[in-house]
């Protein structure tokens, strides 16, 4: 690899960390606009993985608006981010994977505290306007009340 390949790279993986801290702080901060110019055109989340719902990102918007309400303090830790960009012979390509581990602490509408935590499979693309998520997976692995 070149100097510059390796920039690039580098490049990439920060834009795309820069994305997926963006969904964290999207979905903390009920910014459903701001969570909806995460995703490609044809991007979907999938939520079934935690007891919710699969389908386009707006549509998934407008749950998520709903739902979270139950929840109105909340805070996403997205840890041990696994990054791999796609290699074209040496160079990066224009899709991208990440895996990460979530633990989300929320306080219920009740006052009580309600901790779960997975992890989140993203898979992106490279648009015109930058990485955006093709897709959001959500496996919960535990929850306590």
């Amino acid at each position: 690899m070149t100097q510059r390949v390796d920039l690039a790279t580098v490049m990439d993986r920060l834009a795309i960390d820069d994305l997926v801290t963006g969904y964290a702080v999207a979905v903390d901060d009920s910014d459903w606009a701001a969570y909806r110019e995460l995703f490609a055109p044809e991007g979907r989340a999938d939520y079934r993985g935690s007891g919710g719902i699969e389908g386009p990102a707006g549509a998934v918007a407008d749950w998520l608006a709903e739902t979270m309400r139950l929840f109105p303090v909340r805070q996403h830790l997205i840890v041990n981010r696994r990054v791999r960009i796609q290699d074209l012979g040496g160079y990066p390509g224009d899709t991208a994977t990440v895996g990460a581990d979530y633990v989300n602490p929320m306080r219920l509408e009740s006052g009580e505290d309600f901790v779960c935590g997975g992890r989140y499979t993203f898979a992106l693309r490279r648009t015109d306007a930058g990485w955006r998520l093709r897709s959001v997976v959500v496996e919960e692995k535990w929850r306590r009340v």
